[in-house]
């Protein structure tokens, strides 16, 4: 593995690697005629956030056509993100976690069984990764996973935008911002995956344990009561693949999700307001046990030349209930490109842009505009407009497995809100993988 300090076996049954990755960032005084007790700090602040990990696994037998790994992952999760990542439904920095009060007490991130069926003799060439440790696998294959994990790890995958160690930071650019994926405060949870893989096109489908509240650390046990179902289709070729030489990589991937937990509507909670049966609009105090939330989306990344790719992504949800896990939108458009440093003889540096445009429904704006709050959003008012976020970064590479990016996100719109911003947040991003 070129990436890390250390070169890594590729045959030894055992895996150990790690990583850490530090994000510094910040923004100068922006306009806001007003704020509520979860906006995003007008006045000028900055926050460092690490991350660090230590990947385990092993491969308790050879059989390369039914190869089975066992994964173990421990993490710590410290420092702050800027306005303790409140005020924006795409938050600027992926790695900080949403509750500042959990501290960066080591943690098990992932527990898990990969369990590979192959369906044929057949193999290909596979990376080694801290998820999937065989380097062939068959062509034609079940693979099942069981345990603890964070489901991008396995959905909504994208080369050019789902690596916040090495690409973009931004919540909705790295994922769609409107996949309410199962999670707790951390981003994982305790799922089964199934998933089928052929040369053409592949499938997969989870389903996972629920937060008992939003944006919660504790996960719902009783699957009958709250659970999250997934599933993922992909062709292994891009929207324009056929117009460009047979080399170039793509893939499509089409995904849908359906929640079943203790939600409120939001409509119900103004509506609750309006009569005078509550101060301001609270959706805590109107949940409803098994309510439904559901929505789609749309993932594709096409390699262009040899050094040039690009992705995009479209996401939707039905946006009446709130939102419960990951951020505050029910839809998004994104897309963006990233450019090796070939042609500057410089070929280990990248550098990407993106943009990206959120956006809730008028239940949700209602919600927001008398006052609500949600996990992450509520300025006491809005006029509201889409949350407009352009991010780029360079990366360079320093050494073996070491890397510092710059880069920058300029932000319309904070937490949907016309009234206040725009903000630009610069960043500086150290990376090491060993």
């Amino acid at each position: 593995m070129s990436r890390t300090l250390f070169p890594h076996s590729t045959v030894s049954p055992l895996y150990a690697s790690g990583q850490a990755n530090i994000i510094f960032q910040a923004h100068p005084p922006f306009h806001s005629p007003y704020d509520g007790s979860n906006s995003m700090q007008a006045r000028g602040e900055y926050k460092t956030s690490l991350v660090g990990t230590l990947f385990l696994g092993a491969q308790p037998h050879r059989k390369t056509r039914y190869n089975t790994d066992l994964i173990l992952d421990i993490e710590s999760a410290g420092g702050r993100g800027i306005s303790q990542a409140l005020g924006l439904a795409g938050f600027t920095n992926l790695d900080v976690v949403r509750n500042p009060n959990l501290g960066s007490k080591p943690y098990i991130a992932r527990v898990q069984v990969h369990q590979t069926i192959g369906f044929t003799n057949e193999m290909v060439e596979a990376e080694r990764t801290p998820f999937s440790l065989a380097t062939q696998v068959p062509a034609r294959r079940l693979e099942l996973r069981l345990g603890k994990m964070s489901l991008p790890d396995v959905f909504d995958q994208n080369a050019v935008g789902s690596d916040s160690h090495f690409q973009f930071t931004n919540w909705t650019v790295d994922n769609n911002g409107a996949w309410d994926y199962a999670a707790d405060t951390r981003g994982y949870t305790y799922a089964f995956v199934a998933e089928y893989q052929s040369p053409a096109w592949g499938a997969r489908y989870a389903t996972a344990l629920m937060p008992t509240i939003a944006n919660g650390i504790n996960l719902d046990w009783a699957l009958r009561r709250a659970n999250g179902q997934n599933a993922e289709v992909e062709w292994h070729r891009g929207l324009v693949s056929h117009w460009l030489p047979r080399e170039r990589k793509g893939m499509v991937r089409v995904l849908s999700f359906v929640n079943h937990a203790d939600m409120g509507r939001y409509r119900e909670a103004v509506q609750a307001y309006l009569a005078g049966k509550d101060v301001r609009p609270d959706i805590d105090a109107h949940h409803r046990q098994s309510s439904v939330k559901y929505g789609f989306g749309i993932n594709t990344e096409q390699e262009i030349t040899s050094d040039l790719r690009a992705f995009a992504r479209w996401g939707w949800n039905e946006g009446q209930h709130e939102s419960w896990a990951y951020t505050e939108v029910d839809s998004t458009v994104a897309a963006g490109a990233d450019l090796t440093g070939m042609r500057w003889s410089r070929p280990r540096d990248k550098v990407g842009v993106a943009f990206v445009t959120n956006g809730i429904k008028q239940d949700h704006q209602n919600y927001l505009k008398y006052g609500g709050l949600g996990f992450l959003l509520g300025d006491g008012n809005l006029t509201y407009g889409r949350e407009n976020i352009l991010e780029t970064y360079y990366q360079a590479a320093l050494a073996r497995g070491l890397s510092m990016t710059l880069g920058v996100q300029y932000i319309e719109h904070p937490g949907y809100n016309r009234d206040r911003g725009p903000v630009l947040v610069p960043s500086v991003r150290t990376h090491v993988e060993f």
